[in-house]
């Protein structure tokens, strides 16, 4: 629940209706419940700020009622809106009344980041034209607003990788002492490879955190999504996003390599797995010393993770992965 104090902030600081209201599926009609009853006036009499805040609270939510079914535009094609899909550090991704995602970014300063995303998804898309194997790791660019207007915001128009997939982020929340380091490693074996390929395009993606990792549990499937953040291997990074660990070199502000993305995977993966993962865990820990010319390349890793687990497990084989029914 938000206090008068809280609430009044929450309101005036919003630059626009997505800011205050796209929290995420399903929850934007209860923060605005919330927030009207810390701002009604039988709580606050005689207080011209709180009144002020629960009037501008109201347009807002007006206005993004209306906005979940605008159309958006480009070049060739018109997008309708549906509801908020997923909540990022930078933009808001919309379902669609047809088979696209849009992201849009919620502030027109961050415009620079979706562009970088642009960049980023269509040097993969040229590459993965001769390693077609690299090709699923990877979402695909359909469509883009291209330039805008000043004071508009930039968006992506995206695959829709929406049926049977879900975060990284929520299946470690579906485990929460750890994942099996058997289950784990499928993913991270996936994950190496999707890395690596960039890498060789010459891209770092910057922001490898459990929420910009999509996995299909049943089919075993592994896209690495979130790219606006991503940069050329050896240049300093666009932005950073305070909620993210990242490694040393980001804090001083060297440049961002290859290497940035090999800590921040392994960071990950120490996050993820169970703590009697032993081993597993060594070879994280290897992965993410803090002077990154000591730390491996993803390429190079990926004989070496599976050299691990032959050691571990022995002989491949397919190891059924399902998410547990928390009840609710």
């Amino acid at each position: 629940m938000f206090t008068r104090d809280d609430a009044v902030r929450a309101v005036e600081n919003a630059a626009d209706a997505a800011t205050l209201f796209d929290t995420g599926p399903g929850l934007a009609h209860r923060r605005y419940r919330e927030l009207a009853a810390a701002l009604h006036p039988d709580r606050n009499p005689g207080d011209p700020r709180a009144h002020k805040a629960a009037a501008t609270l109201n347009r807002l939510y007006t206005d993004w009622k209306n906005s979940r079914h605008r159309t958006v535009t480009t070049a060739t094609s018109a997008y309708t809106l549906v509801r908020p899909h997923a909540v990022g550090s930078i933009a808001t991704t919309y379902r669609t009344t047809g088979p696209h995602l849009v992201k849009i970014v919620r502030s027109p300063a961050l415009n620079p980041l979706i562009h970088a995303e642009w960049t980023a998804l269509r040097t993969l898309d040229y590459f993965t034209e001769r390693h077609r194997w690299l090709r699923p790791y990877y979402p695909r660019l359909l469509d883009t607003s291209g330039p805008v207007a000043r004071g508009d915001r930039a968006f992506s128009v995206l695959e829709p990788l929406v049926d049977g997939f879900i975060t990284l982020a929520d299946v470690g929340k579906a485990f929460p002492e750890g994942l099996d380091g058997r289950d784990y490693a499928w993913m991270h074996r996936r994950l190496l490879r999707a890395v690596a390929g960039a890498h060789r395009a010459g891209v770092v993606h910057g922001h490898l955190t459990a929420d910009n990792v999509l996995v299909h549990p049943e089919q075993h499937g592994i896209v690495l999504i979130g790219w606006s953040f991503a940069i050329e291997d050896g240049a300093l990074p666009l932005a950073a996003d305070k909620s993210v660990r990242y490694p040393p070199e980001v804090h001083k502000g060297q440049p961002v390599t290859a290497a940035t993305d090999v800590h921040m995977l392994h960071r990950l993966m120490l996050d993820l797995l169970a703590p009697g993962e032993t081993r597993q865990r060594e070879f994280a820990k290897w992965c993410t010393q803090e002077d990154p010319a000591r730390r491996p390349d993803a390429a190079d890793l990926l004989d070496e993770y599976d050299d691990l687990l032959g050691e571990l497990y022995g002989p491949r084989t397919f190891r059924p992965f399902t998410i547990p029914e928390t009840g609710a």
